[in-house]
């Protein structure tokens, strides 16, 4: 089992001809991802060619839903027109969008958390995250599904679900798990940014009914209150071992590091009060990024 994708999930792209929508348009395909639509204003009526499969592209979400059963979106849309991009793949009654984008202004993405609260269909993961990965049975976990930019390549299908404020860190986690011969189930990416679309603890509680997944890697990072939040849910309800990681411990108190949410302000979001948070909810603590892997397989 997996949470949100399944291989066979069809996948349309919001902004397919541009160059780094196309890359990794690319590298789904590559992947075995079932990349059926792609969506481009006026440009609609042509194809995206790659690997001897030809995508039809449309010039709106609605048409290519209508057309191609698309019931998913990766989002590689330019800043100034994201959130738009976002709202028509809610529109359409997508069921996630995956919204890859950074620079997306704060402002532009609580209008669309405004838009969206009455949507009960539509699950926005994001912005500026790396998407997320249900990894395939085939060589180097091909024939999953994969939106975003996540390598392919390094996952491995099984039974670990992995959640992650950092894609670099979702990458390093995953990795580690993989050289030990041990697979996920999926891997999710949520994004740095201060408002975004799906919380850990939105992908804490999807792991926990999944009867596939057996255990949790969830790492966040200085900033806001919402590792703590999941670990107070997860000390009460979770049933599976949790393994964590806070970054950012070392980071200088009100200056941003990195992400637009990792800024810690009025003694909220240390890494201490983090950190301290999983270690009440007896979630294992990775001290470095290189013992995630090691620290939840000894709590299985």
């Amino acid at each position: 089992m997996s949470i949100l994708v399944k291989p066979d999930t069809k996948i349309l792209v919001q902004g397919i001809t541009g160059s780094f929508g196309a890359k990794h348009a690319q590298l789904s395909i590559d992947y075995g991802s079932q990349v059926v639509a792609g969506v481009t204003p006026g440009k609609g009526g042509q194809f995206f060619e790659h690997g001897g499969k030809k995508v039809p592209i449309y010039d709106t979400v609605a048409e290519a839903v209508k057309q191609s059963g698309a019931t998913a979106s990766a989002v590689f849309v330019p800043p100034p027109f994201a959130a738009d991009a976002i709202l028509e793949g809610a529109d359409a009654g997508l069921d996630l969008v995956v919204a890859i984008t950074e620079g997306i202004p704060v402002r532009d993405m609580i209008r669309v958390k405004r838009a969206m609260a009455g949507n009960t269909k539509t699950r926005l993961i994001g912005p500026n995250c790396p998407g997320l990965v249900t990894p395939g049975e085939g060589k180097d976990s091909h024939g999953g599904c994969r939106i975003g930019i996540a390598p392919g390549y390094i996952h491995k299908k099984g039974h670990i679900g992995v959640v992650s404020r950092s894609g670099t860190l979702t990458y390093e986690a995953v990795w580690q798990l993989t050289s030990r011969g041990v697979g996920q189930s999926t891997c999710v990416g949520i994004g740095g940014d201060p408002v975004n679309g799906t919380s850990h603890l939105d992908v804490i509680k999807l792991f926990n009914d999944d009867q596939e997944t057996k255990g949790i890697i969830m790492i966040g990072e200085i900033g806001g209150s919402a590792e703590e939040e999941a670990a107070e849910w997860i000390k009460k309800h979770c049933k599976k071992p949790v393994a964590g990681f806070i970054a950012g411990a070392t980071a200088p108190p009100g200056r941003r590091m990195g992400h637009a949410g990792a800024i810690v302000s009025g003694g909220k979001g240390t890494a201490a009060a983090k950190i301290a948070a999983f270690k009440d909810a007896g979630i294992g603590i990775a001290v470095t990024p290189s013992e995630m892997a090691d620290t939840l397989l000894k709590m299985m």
